[in-house]
């Protein structure tokens, strides 16, 4: 037996505009205003927290000093359009 998913109805104004491209999307892709509406936020919702991920595991690495110098990042950077380009930092 398979169990529904429990689901709420949320309320938000968007812009007329915007609410008319929804429309037209779903209308052209075939699906209803709801599941374009429930692809974006989840979209949205999946990249806020791979940002936030990031973010937290860059501060944890400033933190632990395993953060590579704006000096040697240049350097490994100018160095890309020579005949002798220098290793990949690390």
């Amino acid at each position: 037996m398979v169990c529904p998913i429990e689901t709420r109805v949320i309320t938000a104004h968007v812009p007329a505009q915007l609410a008319k491209k929804v429309d037209q999307l779903a209308e052209r892709v075939g699906c209803s205003t709801d599941w374009i509406v429930k692809q974006a936020l989840a979209a949205w919702i999946d990249q806020e927290e791979e940002r936030t991920r990031l973010t937290c595991e860059a501060l944890a690495e400033v933190d632990t000093d395993s953060m590579i110098d704006h000096q040697t990042v240049q350097a490994w950077a100018g160095s890309l359009s020579t005949d002798n380009p220098l290793p990949v930092p690390r």
